[in-house]
């Protein structure tokens, strides 16, 4: 049933979908389920080439069974402040977490990130990461020494303790890194049309790649000057009587 857990007959329906080609938004519509449902349940089982139901099946209830033999999350991991409903929570972050990992970061760089950003206070201590996401220490060191290195997250140190922070600002600088990182492929590009002979079929395909990606890039580089400081923009209070 619709909000539920899915079904092994389900999962079925959704393989035999990713089969004939159709968008998530497809199969969720003949399932009666939410997208976000459907792209979860795919991107944590091996994405649209590799989901098999029978293996996602097992891989869910393998999950559910460690849930249960885990002991009980504290309150710093269950957020219930602001009205929040807790499982609401923990199923929102679980889909940003596949959808980050769909965008190409690794699952435990992922789990950090997500698990940093959906903090009120966008940070957290090595310690309380462990806490929160239930994996060894190793592992968040591991993830934290990554995103450091990508500029998505930043240190302070409080105290005795180092406190990693998601800034305002990431998006931006990650934005300006895409930009600057297309720009290179298009100076490379058309270094490859003189090697290759102006005019040459394989030396238009590559200017024409260039000129693309130059357009692209020099676009995202402006847009995202101009949208800065939408990053800061703080929500406005809420008036009486409004939610």
């Amino acid at each position: 049933m619709p909000g539920g857990r899915l079904t092994q007959q389900e999962r079925q329906e959704i393989a035999l979908g990713l089969a004939d080609g159709l968008a998530y938004a497809e199969i969720a519509r003949r399932l009666d389920r939410p997208t976000s449902t459907i792209t979860r349940e795919v991107m944590r089982n091996g994405g649209p080439t590799a989901y098999r139901a029978d293996l996602a099946h097992r891989a869910t209830e393998h999950r559910a069974h460690r849930r249960r033999q885990a002991a009980p999350r504290g309150p710093k991991e269950a957020p219930e402040t602001h009205g929040r409903d807790a499982e609401s929570v923990r199923e929102y972050e679980e889909l940003l977490t596949t959808v980050m990992m769909a965008s190409g970061m690794p699952k435990m760089m992922s789990r950090v990130m997500v698990c940093l950003t959906i903090t009120d206070s966008g940070s957290l201590t090595a310690s309380e990461l462990v806490e929160r996401l239930q994996v060894s220490p190793p592992s968040i060191s591991k993830a934290i020494a990554f995103l450091e290195s990508q500029g998505f997250v930043r240190r302070e140190r409080d105290e005795r303790r180092d406190r990693y922070i998601v800034d305002d600002d990431i998006w931006y600088r990650s934005m300006m890194a895409s930009a600057r990182s297309t720009a290179h492929v298009v100076e490379t590009a058309r270094q490859g049309v003189g090697i290759l002979g102006p005019g040459t079929p394989a030396a238009t395909r590559l200017e024409n790649i260039a000129r693309f990606l130059d357009f692209v890039s020099e676009s995202l580089a402006r847009a995202a000057d101009q949208a800065r400081e939408v990053l800061y923009t703080k929500p406005d209070a809420p008036s009486d009587g409004t939610s």
